[in-house]
């Protein structure tokens, strides 16, 4: 399978700069979330990657090729402004689609179908989609951008509105595309659920991709040196109580301690011995906690896009 790369794109309207020199890459058989404030560039980077808009500058490319008209017609988009056929009945309009691109009829109506099973939808095949809650037309939306068996997935929200039984089948059904070798691209501003299920990230800030990675690279990057621990010192009346940050003052490497609740949070400068550490926590008391903190994906998000 290939992969998906923007490179170098630029894109301005009018007077605004909504993307300058954007480049990532979305790898085959990995899912990508791509996430960023409300105007960050999102929504404008996925419309170029699908040709609905042209760059100024840069390129996409699909593997080691600039992307053409026919690749982008076997990819499967959800665009942020939903384009269905309100009037038209679900399952038909999913077979039509199917056909747009290049199914037989009986083949388009197989996937629909079992789309429809999947996204708990099969009871209202022949709805008119104006008559769904918009929950479940969100689920029709993604019925539609996989019904041709994509090569390629780049999905607008995808999760908006979802109760969280549909967004755990919809996040099935992504690792699943992205399992069998498709490169998968979504954004959202459900950071929790992009941690949950993304193996790359890309975070976009005015327009300036100003992280990109897997999700271990995006959190090792913007990790400062910290420590969690809780210790047990003898108390006053024999019971063991929470150590204070006497013990560590003075530690190499540690350039602040602070309280958080009966645990410590120990700053260390990056050359700093964390054993050091460890060792200063015991000679005081019995060490029940000791670990590394692991900032979560909105708290880099808030660190790199203030």
């Amino acid at each position: 399978m290939h992969e998906l790369r923007l490179s170098g794109v630029t894109r301005t309207f009018g007077d605004r700069r909504a993307l300058e020199d954007v480049t990532f890459t979305v790898r085959p058989g990995r899912v990508t979330g791509f996430i960023g404030a409300n105007g960050a560039g999102k929504t404008t980077a996925m419309r170029i990657v699908v040709g609905v808009l042209a760059p100024d500058a840069g390129t996409v490319t699909w593997g080691d090729r600039p992307v053409t008209r026919a690749d982008r017609r076997r990819f499967g988009y959800m665009p942020e402004e939903r384009g269905l056929y309100p009037k038209m009945p679900v399952l038909e309009q999913l077979v039509y689609l199917g056909r747009v691109h290049g199914l037989r009829t009986g083949l388009a109506r197989e996937r629909a179908e079992a789309l429809l099973e999947r996204l708990a939808l099969a009871e209202r095949a022949g709805d008119l989609l104006q008559s769904l809650s918009l929950g479940n037309q969100q689920r029709v939306q993604v019925a539609a951008a996989l019904v041709h068996d994509p090569t390629a997935l780049v999905l607008d929200e995808p999760f908006s509105g979802l109760d969280p039984l549909a967004v755990d089948a919809m996040a099935e059904l992504l690792q699943e595309h992205a399992a069998g070798g498709v490169p998968v691209l979504f954004s959202s501003h459900q950071l929790e659920l992009v941690e949950r299920i993304c193996d790359d990230v890309v975070i976009i800030d005015h327009g300036r991709v100003v992280a990109a990675g897997s999700a271990q690279e995006v959190r090792a990057a913007h990790t400062g040196r910290r420590l969690r621990l809780r210790v047990e010192v003898p108390g006053g009346s024999g019971t063991p109580v929470a150590m204070g940050p006497e013990p560590l003052t003075g530690v190499p490497g540690v350039v602040g301690v602070r309280a958080d609740g009966e645990r410590l949070l120990v700053d260390l400068t990056d050359d700093a011995d964390d054993q050091a550490v460890l060792t200063a926590a015991q000679r005081a008391g019995t060490v029940r906690e000791f670990a590394p903190v692991v900032p979560t994906l909105a708290q880099i998000f808030r660190e790199v896009v203030r």
